[in-house]
């Protein structure tokens, strides 16, 4: 009897302990399902008991310098169908398509699909938006939404750039700051049962979307407009491939107008701008499309490179001045050509020659020959590295994308010829913006900068979140060298090629350039001049370029008209005043441009000598062909006239 009534016992403590230990469990259970897993059993079990739809964010705006709106967002709204809460999908699918203009087939196939959410449109007029409200139509949704909208339509097109469907920027300014400008989006939460339906009493939740930050630019939308009118007038007037313009300050890199011609509507991206191709755009299979479309996107000047030609001459003068190779005064002799490596190298005034001249002359003459002579007094290894000095191996930082790396021989395979030529801007080929970056090294006192166009971040409160100001690079030339170019730059306008170029009333430094485009005797070239101004304190520095101009394509002759007209604009506006030196320069006046074509050579010369006009004669004969200013054009007096003669 008591043998059982211990194992009674016995049996009974082990019960207890196994229903301990099962407590003991069962509370574990309990606590690890409440806090270790409880925040995400919570979230599932929200996720099974609601449906969400996001809210796209507002993106922010791209202002310029002034706080003109280049890229706004507009309100708009989005139309979803939510398939378990649909009753009558015929119905359904009939309203919508009426109130959005679709297809009502096509609306019907995409709502019937067995999904929990389906987008049927985005960015609907509000009016649209409340239309469709008013029907009350179980299992649709109208949502809010946004619109990208550029004010100025194509204008700084290929820097701001634009966004897709889905609100995320494609190219330029857009891309680039993207992480910036997007925001977050938000969310609606519908409480449903588990099949996804209403039910009485469900509730709804917004989780409102973080906006994106607004973004300031160096660029000025009225110097922009100036230089983006400039460019399409000769453009067209010389029925040119394309043309850039590029205004920079020189001392701190800020971008004030970056124009590129032709364009595109930046709210029409994919609509293409060429009219022949738009035409037979039909007949492009997608591919062929897509390529059209990103040439036409292309933003020449930091995408693609070219010769410069006579512009780069500033960095072979810079060069040699800082080395003590050449002086101001340095003599030099031009008989035409110059004969390197046993190969005879033209001037680009051959058969004639600039005979003997200075430095200075020479720089105002865009002798060739001068510049060759420097570059071999130079040497190839330290010619070399101050291309190396200047950047032209590397990006110049500017914080938009895709920016192309000029291409130059090493040191090592820099033959004489080679030598030769890329002293004066042949045989190497940099951005357009590359160049504008040395010509300001040369001109601000021998610094380095990083061109820009973003310049701040604002909250949606308008405080400033994160200032762009990149550092001011090393000073690669000596300030006395940078106040000598500005000098021998200065007498190029006032003695040399860049006489169009001159403004009364201000000093302004200028060198042109005629690169032709390879191959060579092509007859394809590209007319370009960088100037600057005031001469002795620059306040911007300009690149004019037009490439495969027809006719006349002497980039004194062609260019520097357009630069002269860009900066009478564009000085007044930075509020640089003009301060004339002399009466006979404040008495100078523009005169209207005769016409000389068909007069025979004496008469001509002697119309031109009249209205104190210069010229220079291409071709042999007795008869005017062709004369550039085209005729009622007005011009300044002390200008030089090209005239074609048979």
């Amino acid at each position: 009897m008591k043998k059982t009534s211990l194992t009674i016992r016995k049996k009974a403590f082990y019960v207890m302990l196994i229903m301990q230990a099962m407590f003991a469990l069962y509370m574990g259970r309990i606590f690890y399902i409440q806090t270790v897993k409880g925040e995400e059993l919570r979230g599932m079990a929200f996720e099974q008991q609601t449906r969400d739809r996001l809210i796209r964010p507002e993106r922010g705006t791209i202002y310029d310098r002034n706080m003109v709106g280049l890229a706004v967002t507009e309100t708009t709204a989005s139309v979803s169908t939510v398939y378990v809460q649909m009753r009558d999908r015929r119905m359904t699918a009939r309203i919508l398509a009426q109130e959005l203009g679709l297809d009502e087939e096509e609306v019907f196939e995409k709502i019937s699909q067995r999904v929990a959410l389906v987008r049927v449109a985005q960015q609907v007029d509000k009016e649209v938006a409340d239309r469709i409200r008013a029907h009350d139509l179980p299992g649709v949704a109208v949502d809010e939404d946004v619109l990208r909208v550029y004010p100025f339509g194509s204008l700084a097109s290929h820097m701001i750039g634009f966004v897709g469907r889905d609100n995320q920027g494609i190219i330029g300014l857009e891309a680039r700051y993207d992480s910036y400008l997007a925001g977050s989006p938000g969310r609606i939460l519908t409480e449903t049962d588990i099949a996804g339906r209403h039910f009485e009493g469900a509730r709804a939740y917004r989780i409102p979307p973080t906006p994106g930050h607004d973004l300031v630019l160096t660029i000025d939308a009225v110097l922009q407009s100036y230089a983006e009118q400039a460019i399409e007038m000769i453009v067209e007037q010389k029925d040119a491939l394309r043309g850039v313009i590029i205004l920079m300050n020189p001392m701190n890199g800020q971008i004030y107008a970056l124009a590129n011609k032709p364009d595109f509507d930046l709210n029409e991206p994919f609509t293409i701008n060429d009219p022949a191709l738009a035409e037979i755009w039909h007949t492009f299979s997608q591919e062929q499309q897509m390529t059209e479309l990103n040439r036409m996107w292309r933003n020449f000047a930091i995408n693609d490179t070219y010769e410069p030609g006579s512009t780069f001459k500033i960095v072979t003068s810079a060069a040699g001045l800082a080395e003590g190779v050449v002086t101001l005064d340095s003599s030099f002799s031009c008989g035409g050509s110059l004969t390197v490596g046993g190969r005879p190298i033209k001037c680009w005034r051959s058969p004639r020659s600039h005979g003997g001249q200075t430095f200075v002359q020479g720089v105002q003459n865009s002798c060739n020959p001068v510049f060759m002579i420097i570059g071999e007094r130079l040497g190839a290894e330290l010619f070399h590295d101050y291309l190396l000095r200047f950047g032209f191996d590397e990006k110049t930082g500017i914080d938009l994308p895709g920016e192309a790396v000029g291409i130059m021989y090493s040191a090592e395979k820099m033959g004489p010829v080679e030598l030769a030529t890329m002293s004066f801007g042949q045989s190497l080929t940099i951005t357009p913006l590359q160049l504008v970056s040395s010509a300001a090294t040369v001109i601000n006192g021998g610094y380095r900068v990083t061109p820009h166009v973003g310049l701040r971040l604002l909250d949606e409160n308008g405080n400033v979140v994160q200032e762009f100001a990149p550092e001011r690079g090393e000073q690669i030339l000596p300030t006395d060298v940078s106040d000598s170019m500005r000098f021998v730059l200065e007498s190029v306008v006032s003695e040399g090629t860049g006489r169009r170029t001159f403004i009364p009333g201000y000093r302004v430094g200028a060198k042109t350039a005629t690169s032709q485009k390879l191959p060579r005797g092509s007859g394809r070239y590209i007319s370009s001049i960088m100037a600057f101004a005031p001469a002795d304190a620059p306040a911007v520095v300009a690149l004019v370029l037009i490439d495969e101009p027809k006719g006349v394509y002497y980039g004194g002759q062609v260019a520097g008209p357009v630069m002269q007209v860009l900066l009478e604009n564009v000085l007044p506006y930075l509020g640089v005043t003009p301060m004339y030196v002399s009466n006979e320069e404040l008495e100078v006046a523009p005169v209207v441009m005769p016409n000389v074509r068909g007069l025979a050579k004496e008469e001509a010369l002697r119309i031109l000598s009249d209205a104190g006009l210069e010229y220079d004669l291409i071709g042999s004969g007795g008869d005017i062909l062709e004369q550039f200013p085209i005729p009622g054009e007005m011009v300044n007096r002390g200008e030089r006239v090209l005239l074609r003669i048979i």
